[in-house]
C-alpha cells in the first residue's frame, strides 16, 4: 500500500477484488484502494468524504459497501458513506443518530445493516440503529443489555445476530453475549461465555456455531476458545490456541477449518498462524506468515487463499500484504498494498 496504515477497512468485492479504506497514520485517512487477485496489484481509487479510523465496511447485496463511523483523531463520526464499485467512487448517505468508533455493523437477511455499541467521546454505548439500503436513512432499535466495545458481532443462520464480550481498555471485560432478534427488534442475553473477553475473534462455522478465540480479560492474554451453541443458547470450552493472542484474525476457510494469524501474544508481536478443526476441537500449527502483524485484517479470497494485510509490529506500520495457500499450508508474499495500513476492517 501507499502509505502505512492501521485501524482501516477492507471488504471482499462482489467481482473478487478486495476494497481497504482509510485507517492511520498520515495521508492514509480517507484513502481507499482496490487489490486484483488476477493480477496481485493495488491500484488508488477514489478518496472516502471523510478522514476514519476504527469504522466499519459492509458488503451490501446491491455490491455497494457501506462505511459507518470512526474517528477522525479529532471527534468520533456519525457520517455514513457508500462505495460503488461500478464508478470507483464514494457518496455521503444518511448521517447514524449516533456517532461512533469501535461499534461493529452486519448485514441481516432483509438487506438492512445492524450497527451495535461502541463508543463516543463519552460514553460507551448500547445503542444499536439499522440502515435501510433502499431509502439511505438510519432508524433505532431497540438497546443491547451491556454498552460494549471491542466486542464481536455475527449473524447466524435463523438471521438473529449474536454479539460477544468486550468492554473499553480501563473497565472489567465482560463474559456476558446476547442476541438480537430482527423480528422483534428485542435483544436477549445467552448464558455467559466462559471467559470475560474483548480484542477476541467470532468466527460462524459451517454446523451454525460460533467460535470465539482468544483476546485478553485485562488481566492476561487469552488462548482459550469456545463454542457457542444456537440450538441451546449455551457455550462450551473447546480446545485452546498454541499461541495466547489478541488483535489477531480468524478466517473460516473452505473446508471449514479456521485460520487465526498474529495478534499481540502475552510479550511479543507474533508471526505465528494455526487452524482449529470443528470435527476434532483442536488446533494444529502451520506455515508463520513472513512479517509479525496486529491490527491487520484477512479476508478469504475467492479461490480459497486468504490474504493478510497491513497491520504493524513492534517498530513500524505494515504496507506489506501476504497470501495464505490451504493446500500447501504456507505464505507467499503478494503486492504491497499502495498504502501501509494496521487495523483494518474486513
Amino acid at each position: 500500500m501507499k502509505y502505512g496504515r492501521k485501524v482501516h477497512t477492507k471488504s471482499v468485492l462482489a467481482d473478487g477484488k478486495v476494497l481497504v479504506t482509510g485507517g492511520c497514520c498520515s495521508a492514509a485517512g480517507n484513502s481507499t484502494e482496490l487489490y486484483d487477485p488476477s493480477t496481485g496489484r493495488w491500484t488508488t481509487i477514489g478518496n472516502l468524504n471523510y478522514v476514519r479510523q476504527f469504522h466499519t465496511a459492509s458488503l451490501l447485496p446491491n455490491g455497494k459497501v457501506l462505511v459507518t463511523g470512526g474517528t477522525n483523531n479529532v471527534v468520533v463520526l456519525n457520517s455514513a458513506e457508500l462505495y460503488d464499485p461500478s464508478k470507483r467512487s464514494w457518496t455521503t448517505t444518511g448521517n447514524i443518530d449516533n456517532a461512533r468508533k469501535l461499534h461493529t455493523t452486519s448485514v441481516l437477511t432483509n438487506g438492512k445493516v445492524l450497527v451495535a455499541g461502541g463508543e463516543n467521546e463519552t460514553a460507551l454505548l448500547k445503542s444499536a440503529q439499522l440502515y435501510d439500503p433502499s431509502t439511505g436513512k438510519w432508524t433505532t432499535t431497540g438497546n443491547m443489555k451491556y454498552a460494549r466495545a471491542f466486542h464481536t458481532e455475527s449473524v447466524l443462520f435463523d438471521g438473529n445476530v449474536l454479539v460477544t464480550g468486550g468492554a473499553p481498555f480501563q473497565v472489567e471485560c465482560l463474559n456476558n453475549a446476547e442476541v438480537h432478534d430482527p423480528s422483534t427488534s428485542r435483544w436477549t442475553t445467552t448464558e455467559n461465555l466462559n471467559n470475560a473477553r474483548q480484542l477476541h475473534t467470532a468466527s460462524l462455522l459451517p454446523d451454525g456455531k460460533v467460535l470465539v478465540t482468544g483476546g485478553t480479560n485485562n488481566v492476561v492474554v487469552l488462548n482459550t476458545a469456545e463454542l457457542y451453541d444456537p440450538s441451546t443458547r449455551n457455550w462450551t470450552t473447546t480446545g485452546k490456541m498454541k499461541y495466547a493472542r489478541l488483535l489477531h484474525t480468524a478466517s473460516v476457510l473452505s473446508d471449514g477449518k479456521v485460520l487465526v494469524t498474529g495478534g499481540n501474544g502475552n510479550t511479543v508481536i507474533l508471526n505465528s498462524a494455526e487452524l482449529y478443526d470443528p470435527s476434532t476441537r483442536s488446533w494444529t500449527t502451520t506455515g508463520n506468515m513472513n512479517y509479525a502483524r496486529l491490527f491487520h485484517t484477512a479476508s478469504v479470497l475467492f479461490d480459497g487463499t486468504v490474504l493478510v494485510t497491513g497491520g504493524n509490529n513492534s517498530t513500524e506500520i505494515l504496507n506489506s500484504a501476504e497470501l495464505y495457500d490451504p493446500s500447501i499450508g504456507n505464505w507467499i508474499t503478494a503486492g504491497n498494498p499502495n498504502n501501509a495500513r494496521m487495523s483494518h476492517t474486513t
